[in-house]
C-alpha cells in the first residue's frame, strides 16, 4: 500500500500567500472607514451601497480586517471592532 504524501498550500511551496491572488471587488467600504466609531462602522457595512451582497458580506469584511490587523490593533480599536460586530449580528436576526 503506497503512502499519500502530504499536499501543500501555495503558501507552503513559497508561491506567495493567497490572499495577494483575490481579485474580486464587491465590497467598497469608504477610506477609514474602520477608524469610526462602531455604530457608523455597523451601518455603513450593512448598507448596500458597501456591501451589495447584504449584511454577511460587510460581516466578513470586518472579520477580514480585525483578523488582518491582528497584533497591530490595540485593546480600544478591538473593543470597539468587537462592539461593531455585535451591533451587525443584532441588526441581522431582527
Amino acid at each position: 500500500m503506497a503512502k499519500q504524501g502530504k499536499k501543500w498550500s501555495a503558501a507552503a511551496r513559497g508561491k506567495g500567500k493567497w490572499v495577494a491572488a483575490v481579485k474580486t471587488d464587491s465590497t467598497h467600504p469608504p477610506p477609514g472607514l474602520f477608524t469610526k466609531s462602531a455604530e457608523t462602522i455597523a451601518r455603513s457595512l450593512s448598507s448596500k451601497k458597501v456591501s451589495p451582497k447584504g449584511p454577511g458580506s460587510g460581516m466578513r469584511m470586518l472579520n477580514y480586517y480585525i483578523n488582518r490587523a491582528g497584533k497591530g490593533l490595540n485593546a480600544a480599536r478591538r473593543r470597539e471592532l468587537e462592539k461593531a460586530k455585535s451591533l451587525m449580528r443584532r441588526s441581522k436576526s431582527s
